[in-house]
């Protein structure tokens, strides 16, 4: 009976690893867009757009559009005007998703941004946070 059991978990194994794959490629794809839409917000100065796909906790920690796009603006600068993006892989942190993304800054400086995710209860996706990480090269 054992080996039946172990037979017919082995036989599903590869179904569920599957349908995983499938649910985060989607929630991959997601995650990126957001990404990439609040960056083209930034770029063109779109305050209230790139608020919107900020999460409700930095949403109610900045308070408006303006107060936010000023923080971007003073202390996150190779998020707020990149000269180029490249997305890399994403990971899994304690509170959820982490996409990383290498970005080439303004002044030329090289920063790998670590974006944490946040899924709402209309389950679509957010940005809860963005650490800048140095980055010494371009290697994956």
């Amino acid at each position: 009976m054992r080996s039946l059991l172990l037979v017919l978990a082995l036989l599903a194994w590869p179904l569920s690893v599957s349908a995983q794959e499938s649910s985060g490629g989607a929630d991959a794809a997601a995650i990126r867009s957001v990404i990439e839409r609040q960056l083209e917000a930034f770029q063109r100065d779109d305050a209230t757009a790139a608020f919107a796909f900020a999460a409700p906790d930095i949403q109610a920690r900045f308070g408006t559009p303006e107060a936010f796009m000023d923080m971007v603006k003073r202390a996150y600068q190779p998020v707020y005007r990149p000269r180029e993006t490249e997305f890399r892989a994403l990971t899994t942190g304690e509170a959820g998703p982490v996409q990383k993304v290498l970005l080439i800054g303004p002044d030329g400086r090289l920063v790998l941004a670590l974006y944490s995710m946040e899924r709402e209860a209309d389950g679509s996706w957010r940005i809860s946070g963005c650490v800048l990480v140095e980055a010494e090269e371009r290697t994956s």
